[in-house]
């Protein structure tokens, strides 16, 4: 019996889900994140008397709001933008994470333009206009 329920709910949850967004890395983050300032809203409130109860206030706020914009990501039906977005989270955390190399944007047609870290000024010339510009690595 409890396994003829928990297969209709898996059915029924499947069915729900179909044609809507689900899971990437973006939302793993959003609710990584709520959860952690949740956490800190409730210990700086614990801990501090009234001015960490305005502190522990705003911090759950602001996890609630990373809550919702989770959901909504998760239960979207448009896919296409909602797979921009996390592609673009992906490209910010790559070269946040990049120690071996500097990103700058051409002044000329603002394509963005990679070079090693450490090399002194170099002339970099962008591969999609020709443009040549110094910049410090």
């Amino acid at each position: 019996m409890f396994r003829r329920f928990t297969q209709r709910l898996s059915e029924s949850m499947r069915r729900m889900m179909y044609g809507r967004y689900g899971l990437d890395k973006l939302n793993v983050f959003l609710m990584t994140a709520a959860v952690a300032l949740c956490l800190v809203g409730f210990l700086v409130s614990r801990f501090f008397g009234a001015v960490g109860a305005l502190i522990g206030t705003l911090t759950s706020l602001i996890s609630y709001g990373l809550l919702f914009w989770y959901l909504f990501r998760v239960f979207s039906r448009n896919i296409e933008k909602r797979s921009l977005e996390n592609r673009r989270y992906l490209t910010l955390k790559a070269r946040l994470t990049d120690r071996s190399n500097r990103y700058y944007r051409c002044p000329n047609c603002r394509q963005t333009v990679r070079v090693p870290r450490g090399r002194g000024k170099i002339c970099i010339k962008c591969p999609k206009c020709g443009e040549k510009f110094v910049r410090k690595s």
